[in-house]
């Protein structure tokens, strides 16, 4: 059976520097909460096995904790999905760990395209345009390039 996979852009993050230290802003905030509620809303996940991972910076961890707290789920950090990070480290990844359960990475663009793009089209180059907080839906039997299919594409705008 095909298990699920979300791909999450952060919601929207205060400009500056150090890039890993940048903080949501008050409306990435409100686009990380009406996410986590519309996501807590669904009946056609497996919430409750649903595994939450994030991103080390600021912004990700931040946006996946306000994904978690509707969902009741911890978060735990990944270290390989910062924005530049490359999305052949995290199929690898995906392809070592387990896939009996739902899982959900909260990351940056542009690894976030990229990642979308390797895993249904078979190339990094082929990803949509992520507004910020949007969420991939895949489905696969295996999470390898190539191998998964873009289910469903939401972004905070697309919420009433």
């Amino acid at each position: 059976m095909a298990e699920r996979l979300l791909i999450m852009r952060h919601g929207e993050a205060a400009a500056g520097r150090p890039d890993a230290e940048r903080e949501l802003t008050p409306h990435g905030v409100e686009e990380a909460r009406r996410m986590g509620r519309w996501l807590a809303a669904r009946e056609d996940l497996d919430l409750p096995r649903l595994r939450l991972l994030a991103s080390p910076y600021v912004r990700a961890r931040q946006t996946a904790a306000w994904i978690a707290e509707p969902l009741g789920l911890e978060v735990e950090p990944l270290p390989l999905i910062t924005p530049d990070d490359p999305p052949e480290a995290v199929v690898e990844w995906l392809l070592g760990e387990p896939d009996d359960r739902p899982l959900m990475l909260v990351s940056h663009m542009p690894l976030v395209a990229a990642l979308t793009g390797l895993l249904v089209e078979g190339r990094g180059d082929r990803g949509p345009g992520f507004p910020t907080a949007a969420v991939a839906e895949l489905e696969a039997e295996i999470r390898a390039a190539g191998c998964a299919r873009l289910a469903r594409f939401t972004a905070p705008v697309d919420l009433n």
